[in-house]
């Protein structure tokens, strides 16, 4: 395990917090968004703030972080490919354990831990934010897409059409049909 840069933005010292189960602490601040922080068609861009309300409590086992985090996401619509812009707002809640509190299975169990009385948010934050993304986000609602025979976008142009294809099988009927056409009898 690396140990944790007590500079880093989404780590926070929580020795001023005490040991005392019942002690709290009040945390605000705007931080720089991770890499990674979404999916392909929807993310906050790296870089990006954003801002996270925390309140840091003691308890026997650890810390426990309760937060909220606010950034702006950047994407693509899944059906048209137009750039989208959304606020993000999550709020997540971790246990971290201190080191004479863990148990061998917690190795097994994914239990976040203190590290020299520093917390790591990175992972928490990343997974709310993918877990409150939508699975295909949308421009609206009621966007129409694309043309499946062009690529046109259909919410510029909602009366696009194309002649229906001709089934091959029919091909010889349409020549003849059109061979017979008005006749100015």
């Amino acid at each position: 395990m690396k140990s944790l840069d007590p500079r880093a933005p989404l780590v926070l010292d929580t020795r001023e917090l005490g040991r005392r189960p019942g002690s709290q602490r009040q945390v605000s601040r705007q931080v720089p968004a991770p890499a990674d922080l979404g999916i392909e068609v929807l993310h906050v861009p790296e870089g990006a703030p954003v801002d996270l309300d925390l309140r840091l409590e003691s308890v026997m086992e650890g810390v426990l972080v309760t937060g909220e985090a606010r950034a702006t996401l950047e994407g693509e619509c899944a059906r048209c490919l137009e750039p989208i812009s959304d606020e993000i707002e999550v709020t997540f809640q971790e246990l971290y354990v201190y080191e004479q509190h863990q148990t061998p299975h917690d190795e097994d169990d994914e239990v976040s831990r203190l590290e020299d009385d520093l917390v790591d948010l990175e992972p928490q934050l990343r997974d709310a934010v993918v877990l409150a993304l939508p699975f295909q986000p949308l421009c609206r609602d009621d966007c129409p897409g694309l043309c499946t025979e062009c690529g046109a976008r259909l919410a510029d142009d909602p009366d696009h059409s194309h002649e229906e294809p001709i089934d091959p099988r029919w091909a010889g009927l349409a020549a003849l049909q059109q061979d017979e056409a008005p006749r100015g009898d």
